[in-house]
């Protein structure tokens, strides 16, 4: 009877309601229209006979045909034949070149791997870091449960350290310094000067049954689930701390190109690791993650991705090449993605402006986007939102009263998680509770997209001040609220 409930409510939230996915980062889901040049030139590897067809150009542009012919000339038989283990040569080369341009410093493709889109690329490292659950990695809350999956997948433990929602979730070096006390109390060390964290297992490397250590910190820049974009103050103050820890950064780049604002503009912590200089710049260990799955691109089915590092021995690089190569090789037209979003059009190119166009449209209407979703949050009874400065989400605060905490408790429910059912059934906006990402202890969120289409937005954000105005009256209770 119970199931048979769950369907029956299931069915009638199907029935009479839209659902609307707002749970996933998944833009093309959600109405985005893929760019057209980039679809224009994998359709032509992926059909290099319409190369052949003296019609070709009527239908194809003439730039469009060039880098098709370019990108196939890199391959050892089409797309359908596997690439090196690390990604086609040409490719890194183009996102080597990228990231020079980028950060004002050269950048060496034998050190780029190309992935499978970049959570693929992390799941790697934090292989290759993790021996066992004696090897913490520092990752902030709340965090894309990526991290928190991948780290238990591989027996390590994570060790958190929380953002500041009241300095709009900027790093909270206090925060750090706690979970740093309390690892140790806990009798997990840290890195020491002169042991490289990512070297030679065989020369240097502690057992896991000789020490407890901490091992490396995740940064996710523009933020998810929280929307932040850390300032150049932030990101060198965990640099510093990284090289007086010697701890491996993980630098989580992959929403670099969707920033919403001009106070707080994406640097990233290479160009920043670089520009403070030795010992600074030669010691800390650094691997950097983008991916073609955000931005103005959302090419998230594509799978193209890539990770960079700095500072590892060449002994370190071999052994994660020898790890890649278990898989063979990343997907070839995702690195074709890849290769076409870290060389973009150029002005003059026949196909630029209508690129330039899509590309800008995009971001203008993502920036609109979360502005409406901002103040539409700012605007309900006991709802607190700190501005999107980046990335995709909202992660709006619930002060939830203690009537309501005390009927999910009676639910057998997480407060955060009734809330978010409740949401669903009257309104059908799907949503992620904030206990899916991590919080303070009797705080509550949720996590929403900002990619509903544009004109979608205020009737969205209507809806669920109708649902929270209703549900707060509802629950209404003169002993008080969730904390804030």
């Amino acid at each position: 009877l119970f199931v048979l409930s769950k369907l029956f409510s299931l069915l009638t939230i199907q029935l009479f309601l839209q659902i609307i996915f707002t749970n996933v980062g998944n833009p093309h889901a959600l109405g985005q229209k893929p760019l057209t040049f980039p679809r224009q030139v994998v359709a032509l590897c992926q059909a290099p006979f319409l190369l052949d067809d003296p019609n070709v150009g009527l239908i194809f542009p003439a730039d469009a045909i060039a880098r098709a012919k370019h990108y196939l000339s890199m391959t050892s038989g089409g797309l359908g034949a596997y690439s090196d283990s690390r990604g086609l040569p040409g490719i890194r080369k183009e996102v080597a070149d990228f990231i020079g341009r980028r950060d004002g410093y050269p950048s060496d493709p034998e050190l780029i791997f190309l992935t499978d889109g970049a959570s693929k690329g992390v799941m790697q490292i934090l292989n290759t870091i993790i021996r066992n659950g004696n090897d913490g990695i520092l990752v902030p809350v709340p965090q894309y449960p990526l991290y928190s999956a991948a780290i238990s997948l591989y027996g390590g433990s994570l060790v958190p350290y929380f953002l500041e929602e009241e300095a709009n979730w900027g790093i909270d070096f206090n925060s750090i310094r706690q979970s740093v006390a309390a690892a140790r109390s806990k009798g997990i060390t840290w890195g020491f000067r002169g042991e490289k964290i990512l070297g030679d297992r065989s020369s240097g490397w502690s057992t896991a049954d000789e020490v407890k250590q901490v091992r490396a910190m995740v940064i996710i820049n523009p933020g998810n689930p929280t929307g932040q974009c850390l300032s150049e103050a932030n990101i060198r103050e965990l640099l510093k701390f990284c090289f007086h820890e010697n701890l491996v950064l993980l630098a989580d780049e992959v929403y670099q190109q969707n920033v919403y604002q001009d106070e707080r503009p994406f640097i990233s912590a290479r160009k920043i690791l670089f520009d403070m200089g030795p010992p600074i710049s030669k010691e800390v260990q650094l691997i950097s993650f983008h991916t073609v799955s955000k931005g103005y691109w959302g090419e998230c089915g594509q799978r193209g991705g890539y990770f960079e590092m700095t500072n590892l021995p060449p002994k370190t690089v071999d052994e994660i090449y020898k790890v890649a190569s278990i898989s063979l090789s990343p997907n070839v037209p995702g690195q074709i993605f890849l290769g076409l979003m870290v060389n973009p059009l150029k002005p003059g190119d026949i196909s630029y402006l209508k690129f330039a166009t899509e590309s800008k449209a995009i971001l203008e209407s993502l920036r609109k986007r979360a502005h409406i979703m901002t103040d539409g949050f700012n605007s309900c009874r006991n709802v607190v939102c700190n501005f999107t400065e980046g990335a995709m989400y909202s992660f709006p605060q619930i002060r939830l009263p203690l009537k309501a905490i005390e009927a999910a408790k009676k639910a057998g429910k997480a407060p955060d998680v009734f809330y978010c059912l409740k949401l669903l059934e009257a309104t059908g906006i799907s949503t992620v509770p904030g206990s899916g990402f991590g919080q303070k202890e009797g705080v509550f969120h949720l996590r929403t997209t900002i990619l509903p289409a544009e004109e979608e937005m205020p009737a969205i954000m209507a809806s669920f001040k109708k649902f929270n105005d209703a549900f707060m009256e509802q629950y209404e209770d003169y002993r008080g609220y969730s904390r804030m």
